[in-house]
């Protein structure tokens, strides 16, 4: 029975007083009472809303702890689980966590650091804005209790000072300036308690020191530093003092923080970067952003010291990530910030009390990049040059001496040997070598270098650095990494990706060596996998991997062997994920049979096991240890799954195995491992679509991410067969609720993604009112091939009409007119009713702005010129033709009316158009004698344009229509014979 259970039947049918009776009689059973009902109402007062402050009284009356139970629960939730709590949840935690600070509870400030620590740097989400604003509340409602904790004053000040930087827009300036007093408040009332964050403290009122009321705090700090605190003497006592790395963990959130360690420690160097593509696209996507970077690289530098272990392997360095993020800066402002913060501690390095690791990624970038990105290096040795005079003049000997220091401890601990390679390579250019010379002679060779500088080896050691022996390997791999902005924005990483695959499949060919991790293992389990190894018979191996599973599952077994048995497996079935997994011949004997691998049988005993089983956990981790070391196993599970009859209606497996990885999350998970599958194998991916976005519709439908993924490789066969399964009702790729948001992500596309997107939509029946909005977002050249096909297949309305006419008239925009073109050949009566309707409603109200539905104001600004503007084209485009659209009544009333009413300049302006309706007197003239009448008259046809080439057949003269439109018309509204003919394939 859970907690809420145990709790409400104690208290059900019962009054106030009887309850709380009832529960502390119960508490007093023993702990595991007292946690039972403690927990119980906790979650009551979370999701029962109207409950809360009765369960928060009987929790204060009823706990027998302190509220420890409860505590710890919050600080779990609020490092694991915060991302995922429903909004009612999250706004009860925060309300539970105001009222322990309310009523002093021992602890209390911990949780509150903890909360702080959820409010994003570089994030002005509305969620975000909300949590940083609340947090804020209760710092200044409960001022004197904050006063009484100096650790929640310093990281309060760090925390604000930090957000304020983000909280620049016109919008968020009130809440700037409640953070601004807030911060000034705390560091003229309580300076030595702030003191304590060390230099960074510095760094970050640098960074808001133009806001008056921080200017004012600036000059006091600069020359009059006794006015904060007798015991301050100046800011060189401040930039002295190292910055706790508690400080720096702050400003990133949990999970931010978990991504960055895990690849810090569990990432392959060469295999990073579809976790930087994640990490970028959660993170480090919108111009807000940009200010996020210095907290990542102030935390890599300053809390991420490798152990020896990690740093002798080949895990990915953090030097290499530093440099990632160093290129995905595309502000100057940031790319100087984030600069400044990765050379921060070199500034006033003192051997004796900074750490050698808090200055080795800065040499080690710029070392790594000087052979595939000199202009890496360049900019970094210019800034640490010019850095010296000017970051605080009357400080620069201090400066200078800080920066001495640094080089020379990085050389007297070998991080590098030498800097001569560096300083006076030939790929920097004169006045950078001859500055780095002048500033830094102890380190430079002579002024004339030999023409070629061999790259210093680095040399292996036994103190804290990391450098890796092969370093040729190293440069290889930096197309992931290091990749130029204007190449990162033209490819979007594909090339990249797909070169980086055929390095991992080089890596992937090695000999299978067992040797440093069997030795870990217990003697049974030694000999278990030392007979796995020898197998050469598939069903033989299958064998012992089915002994060695049963070994896992007792219980004496030693989870601390997870590790080394998942390495050895690992090695042992790299054979089995290269290569294609799916049969080329699809059928159940030939399914089955791909699906009987020794791997597969760690995925065979979690089916057949129930959840609450024990052994079930511990071989789910098995698995997640497994994915560790071998990322390919993600979308083998997936393939298992769908392919196996033994795992018939077993997909959620899939979700369990997903938050028991170090990822937590099952939309990354999925989306890394569907990834994998696309760099792949194409054919497997397509497979797996129907299930993936049937079984994780919440995971997939939300965005455009795994569409394009699909979509970026698909060829038209691969395109037409998932079409093939949207019609038949088995694959769902596109909701009414989010369709709109994924077709608009969909523009920025390739071409023949954007065409295939299309294509996929027009198998749904979704309304295209639904998307008619996506128009606003259109550029004048491009994007519009298939929205050709998308808006021609379907009757226009008058709100799509209104639509297209919104667009504004342009010269070498003839989308509007393509479109209406084709209106007026195949449904002439139904657009000129719509059109009149139009002209008559804007004529009426020339001034007002129109208000449309599910438009920007950007499309609502439909007027009476732009009307006549894409009438006009239309006139001229159809002259010479025998479309007698513009002889219709409704065309020509509309036309009079408006003429009747419009100005002068309007008159001479569109005076071909008008002339159309100039013969028209009597609107009870049958419209049939108007209909055959001329398109248009003498006066018109002298500024026509040249005849179109049979228009009727095609329905539209815009270039623009792609050749390969065919494949969107197979499914029309009411499909014709031949097109069924075609879609079987007859």
């Amino acid at each position: 029975m859970s907690c809420v259970a145990i709790t409400t039947s104690i208290t059900t049918g019962l009054s106030e007083r009887e309850a709380n009776d009832a529960l502390t009689a119960h508490v007093c059973k023993g702990p595991q009472q007292h946690e039972e009902v403690c927990l119980g109402l906790f979650t009551l007062l979370l999701t029962e809303t109207t409950q809360a402050q009765r369960c928060y009284r009987d929790l204060t009356l009823v706990n027998r702890d302190g509220m420890n139970v409860v505590l710890i629960k919050i600080n779990q939730i609020l490092m694991e689980k915060f991302l995922k709590l429903q909004e009612v949840c999250r706004t009860q935690l925060v309300w539970l966590v105001r009222e322990l600070v309310k009523s002093s509870v021992i602890g209390a400030d911990g949780v509150l650091m903890t909360l702080m620590k959820q409010i994003a740097g570089g994030d002005l989400s509305n969620k975000n804005l909300w949590l940083a604003e609340n947090v804020l509340d209760i710092l200044v409602e409960q001022r004197e209790w904050v006063l009484k904790s100096g650790m929640l004053v310093a990281m309060s000040v760090y925390t604000y000072l930090r957000l304020i930087v983000d909280h620049g827009t016109t919008n968020l300036l009130p809440l700037r300036q409640r953070e601004v007093d807030f911060c000034v408040g705390l560091l003229r009332e309580r300076f030595m308690e702030c003191f304590i964050i060390g230099r960074d403290l510095v760094r970050l009122l640098q960074n808001v020191a133009r806001i008056p009321e921080m200017e004012l705090l600036w000059k006091d700090l600069l020359h009059n530093p006794q006015s904060l605190s007798p015991q301050f003497t100046g800011l060189l006592q401040l930039l002295t003092s190292r910055t706790s790395r508690k400080f720096l963990a702050c400003r990133l959130t949990p999970d931010m923080e978990t991504k960055l360690l895990f690849m810090t420690s569990r990432v392959r160097f060469g295999q990073q970067k579809r976790y930087q593509d994640w990490f970028q696209r959660q993170y480090l996507s919108t111009a807000e952003s940009q200010s996020l970077r210095c907290d990542l690289i102030r935390y890599i530098c300053g809390v991420v010291h490798p152990s020896n272990e990690v740093l002798s392997s080949d895990i990915l360095p953090r030097w290499a990530i530093i440099g990632w993020l160093l290129t995905t800066c595309t502000s100057n402002v940031a790319a100087s910030n984030a600069k400044l913060a990765l050379f921060y501690d070199w500034l006033f390095f003192n051997p004796e009390k900074d750490s050698i690791m808090n200055i080795e990624p800065a040499i080690l970038v710029m070392h790594h990049s000087m052979k595939p990105h000199p202009a890496i290096t360049a900019t970094l040795l210019d800034f640490m040059c010019r850095i010296i005079p000017h970051f605080f003049p009357p400080l620069e000997g201090q400066v200078r001496q800080g920066v001495f220091n640094s080089l020379n401890f990085i050389m007297e601990k070998r991080v590098l040997a030498h800097l001569a390679p560096l300083f006076d390579n030939p790929k920097l250019d004169r006045e950078l070598r001859s500055m780095l010379r002048e500033r830094f002679p102890e380190f430079c060779s002579s002024p004339s270098p030999p023409t070629e500088v061999k790259m210093e080896e680095s040399v292996p050691l036994e103190m804290d650095n990391h450098v890796l022996d092969k370093e040729d390997g190293c440069y290889d791999n930096t197309d992931a990494t290091f990749s130029d902005d204007e190449e990162e924005l033209n490819s979007k990483g594909k090339k990249r990706e797909f070169r980086f695959h055929q390095v991992k499949e080089t890596y992937v060919e090695e000999p299978a060596d067992i040797t440093p991790y069997v030795d870990q293992l217990d003697e049974m389990l030694k000999e278990k996998v030392l007979q796995l190894q020898k197998g050469s018979d598939t069903e033989a191996q299958c064998e012992v991997m089915q002994e060695i599973v049963d070994l896992i599952l007792e219980e004496d077994f030693d989870s601390e062997q997870m590790s080394a048995l998942a390495s050895c497996l690992a090695e042992l079935f790299k054979g089995h994920f290269r290569g294609d997994v799916l049969p080329e011949e699809i059928t159940e004997e030939s399914l089955e049979e791909s699906v009987c691998k020794p791997v597969c049988l760690i995925f065979r005993n979690l089916c057949q096991m129930q959840e609450e089983n024990s052994g079930f956990s511990v071989l789910l981790d098995m698995l997640a240890e497994l994915y560790q070391k071998q990322p390919k196993i993600g979308y083998h599970l997936l393939y298992y799954l769908k392919a196996s009859k033994a795992a018939a209606g077993k997909m959620s497996l899939y979700e369990s195995f997903a938050q028991a990885t170090a990822l937590g999350d099952l939309h990354t998970c999925l989306m890394m491992d569907m990834k994998a599958c696309q760099e792949d194998d194409v054919r497997l991916l397509c497979y797996l679509t129907p299930s993936i976005y049937s079984e994780f519709p919440d995971e997939t439908l939300r965005s455009g991410e795994l569409l394009n993924m699909i979509v970026a490789v698909i060829d038209s066969t691969q395109l037409q067969e998932l079409m093939c399964h949207v019609m038949m009702g088995n694959l769902v790729m596109f909701r009414k609720d989010s369709v709109l948001n994924i077709l608009i992500q969909s523009l920025d596309w390739e071409t023949f993604e954007q065409y295939s997107t299309w294509q996929l939509f027009l198998a749904h029946s979704i309304p295209l009112e639904t998307i008619i909005p996506i128009l606003q977002h259109l550029k004048y050249k491009g994007e519009h091939n298939t929205l050709h096909t998308v808006i021609m297949q379907d009757t226009p309305t008058e709100e799509m009409v209104k639509m297209v006419l919104s667009r504004p008239c342009h010269t070498e925009d003839q989308f509007t007119t393509s479109i209406l073109r084709h209106w007026a050949a195949k449904h002439d009566d139904l657009l000129g009713e719509h059109i009149k309707a139009l002209l008559i409603k804007n004529n009426n109200m020339p001034r007002k702005r129109q208000s449309l539905r599910s438009s920007s104001s950007k499309l609502a600004q439909l007027t009476l010129e732009q009307m006549l503007e894409h009438l006009d084209s239309l006139r001229l485009s159809l002259s010479n033709t025998k479309n007698n659209f513009f002889a219709q009544t409704p065309i020509l009333q509309a036309l009079q009316h408006v003429q009747a009413s419009c100005d002068e300049a309007h008159k001479m302006r569109f005076s071909d158009l008008f002339s159309l309706a100039e013969e028209y007197e009597d609107s009870s003239k049958p419209p049939k004698s108007r209909r055959k009448a001329p398109a248009s008259s003498p006066r018109s046809r002298k500024g026509a344009a040249p005849p179109a080439n049979n228009e009727e057949d095609s329905g539209s003269s815009s270039a623009s229509v792609s050749s390969c439109a065919a494949i969107g018309l197979f499914r029309l509204r009411q499909p014709s014979p031949d097109g069924i003919a075609i879609l079987c394939g007859m």
